[in-house]
Protein backbone atom coordinates (compact mmCIF):
# COMPACT_ATOMS: atom_id res chain seq x y z
CA UNK A 1 0.00 0.00 0.00
CA UNK A 2 1.39 3.56 -0.99
CA UNK A 3 1.92 5.56 2.09
CA UNK A 4 0.49 9.14 2.21
CA UNK A 5 1.23 11.78 4.23
CA UNK A 6 -1.35 14.35 5.56
CA UNK A 7 0.36 16.26 8.40
CA UNK A 8 3.17 18.31 8.70
CA UNK A 9 4.33 16.92 11.96
CA UNK A 10 4.73 13.52 10.69
CA UNK A 11 8.69 12.22 11.56
CA UNK A 12 9.42 12.30 8.06
CA UNK A 13 8.47 15.72 6.55
CA UNK A 14 10.02 17.09 9.82
CA UNK A 15 13.15 15.66 8.39
CA UNK A 16 13.08 16.99 4.97
CA UNK A 17 12.45 20.45 6.93
CA UNK A 18 15.93 19.43 8.76
CA UNK A 19 17.85 18.96 5.59
CA UNK A 20 16.25 21.55 3.91
CA UNK A 21 17.93 24.11 6.88
CA UNK A 22 20.60 22.70 7.99
CA UNK A 23 24.30 21.75 5.86
CA UNK A 24 24.74 19.85 8.79
CA UNK A 25 22.03 17.51 8.43
CA UNK A 26 22.77 16.98 4.77
CA UNK A 27 26.42 15.82 5.60
CA UNK A 28 25.36 13.22 8.53
CA UNK A 29 22.86 12.16 6.45
CA UNK A 30 24.26 12.30 2.88
CA UNK A 31 20.61 13.46 1.72
CA UNK A 32 20.23 16.67 -0.35
CA UNK A 33 16.82 18.11 -0.74
CA UNK A 34 15.87 18.67 -4.56
CA UNK A 35 12.55 20.37 -5.70
CA UNK A 36 11.11 20.10 -9.28
CA UNK A 37 10.45 17.68 -12.07
CA UNK A 38 13.42 19.63 -14.07
CA UNK A 39 16.32 19.43 -11.42
CA UNK A 40 15.42 15.74 -10.03
CA UNK A 41 15.57 14.15 -14.10
CA UNK A 42 18.57 16.30 -13.86
CA UNK A 43 20.05 14.43 -11.02
CA UNK A 44 18.70 11.12 -12.24
CA UNK A 45 19.89 11.70 -15.64
CA UNK A 46 23.21 12.37 -14.31
CA UNK A 47 23.78 8.94 -12.40
CA UNK A 48 22.42 10.74 -8.97
CA UNK A 49 20.33 8.21 -6.35
CA UNK A 50 16.96 9.35 -5.87
CA UNK A 51 15.89 7.64 -2.15
CA UNK A 52 12.33 9.32 -1.60
CA UNK A 53 10.53 11.37 -3.98
CA UNK A 54 7.56 13.08 -2.31
CA UNK A 55 4.02 13.72 -4.75
CA UNK A 56 1.73 16.75 -4.36
CA UNK A 57 -1.12 15.25 -6.71
CA UNK A 58 -3.03 18.44 -5.60
CA UNK A 59 -0.75 20.68 -7.12
CA UNK A 60 0.64 18.20 -9.76
CA UNK A 61 -2.94 17.96 -11.56
CA UNK A 62 -3.52 15.81 -14.54
CA UNK A 63 -0.15 15.58 -14.74
CA UNK A 64 0.38 13.62 -12.19
CA UNK A 65 0.59 10.39 -13.60
CA UNK A 66 3.10 11.19 -16.37
CA UNK A 67 5.20 13.53 -13.98
CA UNK A 68 5.52 10.33 -11.37
CA UNK A 69 6.27 8.07 -13.59
CA UNK A 70 9.00 9.77 -15.55
CA UNK A 71 10.60 11.18 -11.60
CA UNK A 72 10.21 7.77 -10.01
CA UNK A 73 11.86 5.17 -11.98
CA UNK A 74 14.41 3.49 -9.88
CA UNK A 75 13.19 5.55 -6.79
CA UNK A 76 13.52 3.45 -3.29
CA UNK A 77 10.46 5.04 -1.99
CA UNK A 78 7.53 7.45 -3.47
CA UNK A 79 5.20 9.32 -1.03
CA UNK A 80 1.39 11.04 -1.83
CA UNK A 81 1.70 14.46 0.76
CA UNK A 82 -1.53 17.05 0.76
CA UNK A 83 -1.10 20.27 -0.35
CA UNK A 84 -0.48 21.51 3.09
CA UNK A 85 2.24 19.32 3.79
CA UNK A 86 3.94 20.12 0.42
CA UNK A 87 3.95 24.00 1.17
CA UNK A 88 5.54 23.36 4.46
CA UNK A 89 8.71 21.92 3.03
CA UNK A 90 8.41 23.66 -0.81
CA UNK A 91 11.25 26.00 -1.50
CA UNK A 92 9.90 27.16 -4.29
CA UNK A 93 7.43 29.08 -6.22
CA UNK A 94 5.03 28.05 -8.91
CA UNK A 95 6.21 24.24 -8.26
CA UNK A 96 5.21 20.97 -9.85
CA UNK A 97 4.14 18.83 -6.99
CA UNK A 98 7.92 16.93 -6.56
CA UNK A 99 10.63 16.78 -4.05
CA UNK A 100 12.56 14.37 -3.74
CA UNK A 101 15.69 13.54 -1.05
CA UNK A 102 18.74 12.72 -3.24
CA UNK A 103 22.55 11.40 -2.44
CA UNK A 104 24.74 13.93 -3.31
CA UNK A 105 28.21 13.09 -4.97
CA UNK A 106 31.53 14.05 -3.26
CA UNK A 107 33.95 14.13 -6.18
CA UNK A 108 37.74 14.59 -6.19
CA UNK A 109 40.22 16.02 -8.24
CA UNK A 110 41.34 12.82 -9.01
CA UNK A 111 38.62 11.76 -10.17
CA UNK A 112 37.90 14.28 -12.70
CA UNK A 113 37.99 13.27 -16.48
CA UNK A 114 39.43 15.95 -18.51
CA UNK A 115 39.42 16.68 -22.02
CA UNK A 116 42.53 16.95 -24.29
CA UNK A 117 42.01 21.22 -23.46
CA UNK A 118 40.24 20.97 -20.40
CA UNK A 119 38.92 24.79 -19.52
CA UNK A 120 38.01 25.10 -15.72
CA UNK A 121 36.71 27.30 -13.05
CA UNK A 122 37.72 27.90 -10.23
CA UNK A 123 35.84 29.62 -7.13
CA UNK A 124 37.73 30.57 -4.67
CA UNK A 125 35.19 31.11 -0.93
CA UNK A 126 31.74 31.79 -2.45
CA UNK A 127 29.64 32.89 -0.32
CA UNK A 128 25.93 33.03 -2.10
CA UNK A 129 24.19 30.12 -3.36
CA UNK A 130 22.39 31.90 -6.14
CA UNK A 131 25.89 33.85 -7.62
CA UNK A 132 27.42 29.95 -7.18
CA UNK A 133 24.17 28.24 -9.08
CA UNK A 134 24.20 30.98 -11.55
CA UNK A 135 27.78 30.21 -12.13
CA UNK A 136 26.74 26.48 -12.68
CA UNK A 137 24.52 27.31 -15.61
CA UNK A 138 27.23 29.33 -17.08
CA UNK A 139 29.40 26.29 -17.07
CA UNK A 140 26.66 23.53 -18.58
CA UNK A 141 25.71 26.33 -21.28
CA UNK A 142 29.53 26.92 -21.98
CA UNK A 143 30.86 23.23 -22.12
CA UNK A 144 33.30 23.83 -19.38
CA UNK A 145 35.14 20.32 -18.08
CA UNK A 146 34.55 21.44 -14.55
CA UNK A 147 33.91 23.63 -11.61
CA UNK A 148 36.29 23.00 -8.38
CA UNK A 149 35.31 25.02 -5.35
CA UNK A 150 37.56 26.15 -3.02
CA UNK A 151 37.83 27.05 0.67
CA UNK A 152 33.37 27.55 0.12
CA UNK A 153 31.77 29.35 2.65
CA UNK A 154 28.42 27.98 1.10
CA UNK A 155 26.93 24.04 0.74
CA UNK A 156 27.63 23.16 -2.34
CA UNK A 157 24.34 21.61 -1.90
CA UNK A 158 22.14 23.95 -0.82
CA UNK A 159 18.44 24.41 -1.88
CA UNK A 160 19.32 27.59 -3.23
CA UNK A 161 22.12 26.55 -5.38
CA UNK A 162 20.15 23.44 -6.81
CA UNK A 163 17.54 26.05 -7.83
CA UNK A 164 19.27 29.14 -8.95
CA UNK A 165 21.29 26.53 -10.91
CA UNK A 166 18.05 24.67 -12.36
CA UNK A 167 19.87 21.41 -11.99
CA UNK A 168 23.16 22.17 -13.25
CA UNK A 169 24.20 21.17 -10.30
CA UNK A 170 23.93 17.98 -11.12
CA UNK A 171 25.26 17.68 -15.18
CA UNK A 172 28.56 19.25 -14.42
CA UNK A 173 31.37 17.94 -12.56
CA UNK A 174 31.37 19.55 -9.34
CA UNK A 175 34.08 19.64 -7.19
CA UNK A 176 35.10 21.30 -3.08
CA UNK A 177 38.99 21.51 -2.34
CA UNK A 178 41.15 23.94 -0.57
CA UNK A 179 43.44 26.17 -3.00
CA UNK A 180 47.09 24.40 -2.27
CA UNK A 181 45.48 20.74 -3.52
CA UNK A 182 43.77 22.94 -6.26
CA UNK A 183 47.17 24.85 -7.25
CA UNK A 184 49.11 21.59 -7.27
CA UNK A 185 46.36 19.64 -9.46
CA UNK A 186 46.85 22.40 -11.99
CA UNK A 187 50.21 22.53 -11.95
CA UNK A 188 50.46 18.19 -12.41
CA UNK A 189 47.68 18.75 -15.40
CA UNK A 190 50.08 21.53 -16.90
CA UNK A 191 46.74 23.80 -16.85
CA UNK A 192 47.46 27.28 -17.19
CA UNK A 193 46.09 29.59 -14.66
CA UNK A 194 44.36 33.25 -14.88
CA UNK A 195 43.19 34.83 -11.88
CA UNK A 196 40.52 37.32 -12.68
CA UNK A 197 41.76 40.28 -10.18
CA UNK A 198 41.01 44.44 -10.58
CA UNK A 199 44.59 44.64 -10.05
CA UNK A 200 45.47 43.25 -13.63
CA UNK A 201 47.31 44.89 -16.24
CA UNK A 202 46.00 42.50 -18.68
CA UNK A 203 42.11 42.71 -20.36
CA UNK A 204 40.92 39.11 -20.82
CA UNK A 205 40.11 40.17 -23.82
CA UNK A 206 43.92 40.28 -24.73
CA UNK A 207 44.59 36.63 -22.79
CA UNK A 208 44.57 33.32 -25.06
CA UNK A 209 42.17 31.13 -23.99
CA UNK A 210 42.97 28.10 -26.29
CA UNK A 211 45.12 26.76 -24.66
CA UNK A 212 44.46 24.18 -21.37
CA UNK A 213 43.35 26.60 -18.68
CA UNK A 214 41.40 27.29 -15.75
CA UNK A 215 39.87 30.85 -14.62
CA UNK A 216 39.53 31.16 -10.86
CA UNK A 217 37.55 34.21 -9.25
CA UNK A 218 37.12 35.05 -5.61
CA UNK A 219 34.62 36.25 -3.63
CA UNK A 220 32.88 39.35 -3.95
CA UNK A 221 33.29 41.16 -1.07
CA UNK A 222 37.31 40.11 -0.65
CA UNK A 223 38.31 39.31 -4.21
CA UNK A 224 41.55 36.70 -4.33
CA UNK A 225 43.66 35.70 -1.66
CA UNK A 226 47.23 36.24 -2.34
CA UNK A 227 48.26 32.95 -2.99
CA UNK A 228 46.31 32.91 -6.13
CA UNK A 229 47.57 36.33 -6.89
CA UNK A 230 50.79 35.35 -7.01
CA UNK A 231 52.42 35.88 -9.80
CA UNK A 232 54.46 32.38 -9.65
CA UNK A 233 50.77 30.67 -9.47
CA UNK A 234 48.66 32.73 -11.74
CA UNK A 235 48.02 35.42 -14.75
CA UNK A 236 46.28 38.33 -13.95
CA UNK A 237 43.14 39.50 -15.80
CA UNK A 238 40.48 41.83 -15.93
CA UNK A 239 37.60 43.21 -17.29
CA UNK A 240 37.03 46.66 -18.78
CA UNK A 241 35.08 49.03 -16.40
CA UNK A 242 34.08 51.64 -18.36
CA UNK A 243 31.23 52.93 -16.25
CA UNK A 244 31.47 54.79 -12.46
CA UNK A 245 31.15 51.14 -10.88
CA UNK A 246 34.79 49.01 -10.21
CA UNK A 247 33.30 45.70 -10.55
CA UNK A 248 31.42 43.15 -11.99
CA UNK A 249 28.65 40.57 -10.12
CA UNK A 250 30.89 37.32 -10.02
CA UNK A 251 28.48 35.47 -11.66
CA UNK A 252 27.98 37.98 -14.20
CA UNK A 253 32.07 38.36 -14.43
CA UNK A 254 32.71 34.77 -14.74
CA UNK A 255 29.98 34.99 -17.90
CA UNK A 256 31.62 37.03 -20.21
CA UNK A 257 35.21 35.78 -19.52
CA UNK A 258 34.05 31.92 -19.81
CA UNK A 259 32.59 32.89 -23.01
CA UNK A 260 35.57 34.78 -24.06
CA UNK A 261 37.68 31.58 -24.04
CA UNK A 262 34.31 29.68 -25.85
CA UNK A 263 35.02 32.71 -28.36
CA UNK A 264 38.45 31.95 -29.29
CA UNK A 265 38.40 28.26 -28.83
CA UNK A 266 35.90 28.08 -31.91
CA UNK A 267 37.75 30.06 -33.97
CA UNK A 268 40.72 28.63 -32.94
CA UNK A 269 39.11 25.37 -34.26
CA UNK A 270 38.00 27.01 -37.48
CA UNK A 271 40.62 28.43 -38.33
CA UNK A 272 43.66 26.33 -37.21
CA UNK A 273 46.61 27.13 -34.92
CA UNK A 274 48.49 29.56 -36.82
CA UNK A 275 47.65 33.00 -34.78
CA UNK A 276 46.35 33.42 -31.45
CA UNK A 277 42.62 34.54 -31.84
CA UNK A 278 42.64 36.52 -28.58
CA UNK A 279 41.15 40.18 -29.85
CA UNK A 280 40.26 38.88 -33.23
CA UNK A 281 37.14 39.83 -34.96
CA UNK A 282 34.83 37.33 -35.83
CA UNK A 283 34.72 36.87 -39.83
Amino acid sequence: MEEIINSPSNPRIKNVLKLKEKSSERRSQDLIVVEGLREILMAKENGFDISTLFVCDDIAGNRSRDTVHRASTSVSSCIRISKIVFDKISYRENSDGLIALVRPKHLRLSGLKLSSVPLLIILESVEKPGNLGAILRTADASGVDAVIVCDSKTDIYNPNVIRSSIGCVFSKQLVMANSDETAKFLQKKKIKLYAAALTAKKFYTETDFTLPCAIVFGSEANGLSQKWLSSAVAEQIKISMLGKIDSLNISASCAVIVYEAVRQRSLHKQFGSGKSPCSQKDK
